[in-house]
């Protein structure tokens, strides 16, 4: 038995399937069987069940992933519990939706730099449900997303903020009433792949508003510069940390029942950085309470 045996053992419990585990810990289909074979005859004990056309773990295997975890955990610890570190050095990949990277995620990593030198942040931009689905395969020790329901019982989550939705419109515009712009402007979409996305459809639809698309973009940069060119109308997060230059737009509150875009960090149950993500989840806090983007973060904090 090896350390690379039981990763990917755990590997083929969180992904389904000896294919997708291959591609989780980047080996072939083949070099996965092998290991799981070689791991059943070490111990002389069937690990999985093969009379099903794909091969699900037995009570024994299901209990040896459950060993395996700790084993993997402990092993990954190891030289930050002898150097007193307590992980906060080295690699961290970190997912963030695109909504956060110019205000909450740079104010964030930069205070996190301040405090932790040793530290190495490493932002991977994408929508929720793909960051999600990085984070399974391993790629992603944790991710900044909108929160969907429910959260597997593998998976950690932790709030950061509440951001109602708003109504974005040019300066040009007289009226405040949200209903009437959206019936009698162009409508720049949020992108419906986002689970933002969604949340606008859905609350157009309750509210029975048919608005008329022109448009469908993922960025909330690229959205405020068309609205800024007086090109639409649309309805977006209010960002818990502003950037540094906002456009002058005016952001007009929606009139009933608003859409509320939950934003946390979500991290596997069974991470081996828990004292990293409960730091990186302190000072994305932090950065809630400090509101806007700057580019000199606190002193450190150690």
């Amino acid at each position: 038995m090896s350390i690379r045996m039981l990763k990917t053992l755990i590997a083929v419990d969180e992904n389904g399937t000896f294919s997708a585990a291959a591609s989780a810990v980047f080996v072939t289909h083949a070099a996965v069987s092998q290991q799981m074979k070689a791991l059943e005859e070490s111990y002389n004990i069937a690990i999985f069940d093969r009379s099903k056309r794909t091969p699900v773990l037995t009570p024994v295997g299901r209990a040896l992933v459950l060993r395996a975890r700790k084993i993997i955990q402990d092993y990954d610890n190891l030289l930050p519990s002898v150097t007193e570190d307590d992980g906060l050095m080295g690699d961290f990949y970190l997912g963030a939706v695109p909504t956060t990277l110019t205000g909450l995620v740079p104010l964030s990593v930069s205070i996190l730099k301040n405090a932790f030198p040793s530290l190495h942040i490493h932002i991977v931009p994408g929508l929720s449900h793909d960051l999600l689905r990085n984070m399974e395969r391993g790629s992603l020790d944790a991710a900044i997303i909108s929160k969907l329901n429910p959260i597997n019982k593998m998976h950690q989550w932790r709030d950061i903020a509440f951001e109602p939705l708003e109504l974005l419109t040019s300066e040009e515009l007289v009226s405040n009433d949200p209903v009437y712009l959206l019936k009698n402007n162009p409508f720049i979409r949020f992108s419906r792949e986002a689970v933002v996305g969604k949340f606008i459809d859905t609350w157009l639809q309750d509210q029975n508003i048919i608005v008329t698309d022109i448009m469908e973009l993922e960025s909330l940069e690229a959205i405020s510069s068309m609205v800024l060119s007086n090109l639409g109308v649309s309805i977006v997060p209010k960002r818990c940390v502003q950037n540094m230059n906002p456009l002058p737009l005016k952001r007009i509150e929606l009139s009933v029942n608003a859409p509320i875009r939950q934003l946390g960090i979500l991290s596997p149950i069974n991470t081996i950085k828990p004292r990293v993500i409960k730091e990186v989840h302190k000072v994305l806090l932090e950065a809630v309470k400090i509101g806007h983007f700057t580019k000199t973060p606190p002193r450190k904090t150690q």
